[in-house]
């Protein structure tokens, strides 16, 4: 039996259970420690995984188209904190003091991976590039998100970002994905044969990560705090930021003369931001915070960030081969 369109995938489904468990279900006391150190052995493997999956001579191949990746970091790092920032005054209103915290920690994340490459191969997109842009897009944000938050976020909410957490995000994140290259020549071909493996390790680790943090959120009055209201602003607000974030590639991608290509992968890797790396961050950075607070505008600009690229990369899919060409050289 077919599955009905109007059905979110499998994933999704998943993250509304976990949050509707750890709202009538939460763990607490030692319960919560123990999934705290789970979750966090769990996020190490994942970077360790991705670190052996991700092929060097990828990452070589698509290095070298050097203005594609300035334009997409420049989108990922100074346009979305730019414009959370700027629309504050706009947009702070229509959601909670917390929410709009989470709003200004989703602008300061790096590209998501995944999504961003199977997008840009289903629009028929630079794929090569795409890998490279979106795989450094995750390396670069572990060391500048957390910068980021320091100046966006943590000025505007009277706490501060010690080094010590920023040391902690590297050392849960960077130093797995480090061991998981060194690793690669041993193990990188049975980690390709195991697609589904670190497909169940990526999104295991999440619903973990969200489960404690929703947990702990709900112990400490999340829904009580957050009306329904705050919560329909909440996808205005997401959904104003993806329309900017999108137009504003497409548009730059075109003036400055990049290929169809090109622009596709400019497109779906600079409009991203990265719920496998933003969760665990949050988990770290908001430490004796409202975690769950600050995680569920990312939640669901996720999910918003899915159904709308899927639509455009079909559109691009199905684009006239030919006229696509003229245009270019014109």
């Amino acid at each position: 039996m077919a599955r009905p369109r109007f059905l979110p995938d499998n994933f999704t489904l998943a993250l509304v259970i976990t949050v509707l468990l750890a709202t009538f279900l939460p763990c607490e006391g030692q319960t919560a420690v123990v999934f705290g150190k789970v979750t966090y052995a769990a996020i190490a493997l994942l970077f360790f995984l991705h670190g052996a999956k991700l092929s060097r001579e990828a990452v070589i191949a698509g290095a070298t188209h050097w203005r594609l990746h300035l334009l997409v970091f420049a989108c990922t790092f100074i346009l979305f904190p730019v414009m959370g920032f700027a629309l504050k005054p706009i947009l702070s209103p229509l959601v909670t003091p917390d929410l709009y915290l989470g709003v200004l920690f989703l602008c300061a994340l790096p590209a998501t991976v995944q999504s961003s490459i199977a997008f840009t191969s289903m629009a028929r997109g630079n794929v090569p590039a795409a890998v490279c842009s979106a795989s450094a897009s995750s390396l670069i944000g572990i060391v500048l998100t957390p910068l980021l938050v320091s100046v966006l976020v943590v000025s505007h909410s009277g706490g501060s970002t010690s080094w010590h957490s920023i040391i902690d995000i590297m050392v849960q994140l960077l130093l797995p994905f480090l061991a998981g290259q060194v690793a690669r020549r041993w193990i990188g071909g049975w980690v390709e044969r195991h697609k589904a493996l670190l497909r169940f390790v990526d999104q295991g680790s999440i619903l973990l990560v969200v489960y404690t943090a929703f947990s702990e959120a709900v112990i400490q009055g999340l829904w009580h705090n957050t009306p329904v209201k705050a919560l329909a602003g909440l996808l205005v607000v997401n959904g104003v930021l993806l329309a900017l974030a999108l137009f504003a590639t497409r548009t730059a991608a075109r003036k400055l003369g990049f290929n169809k290509e090109d622009e596709i992968t400019i497109v779906f890797c600079g409009s991203k931001k990265s719920l496998a790396s933003g969760v665990p961050m949050a988990n770290v950075l908001f430490a004796g915070h409202a975690v769950g607070a600050i995680v569920l505008p990312l939640m669901l600009f996720h999910q918003v960030q899915l159904m709308v690229c899927a639509v455009l990369a079909q559109r691009y899919r199905h684009r006239p081969e030919a006229p696509a060409v003229a245009k270019q050289t014109i």
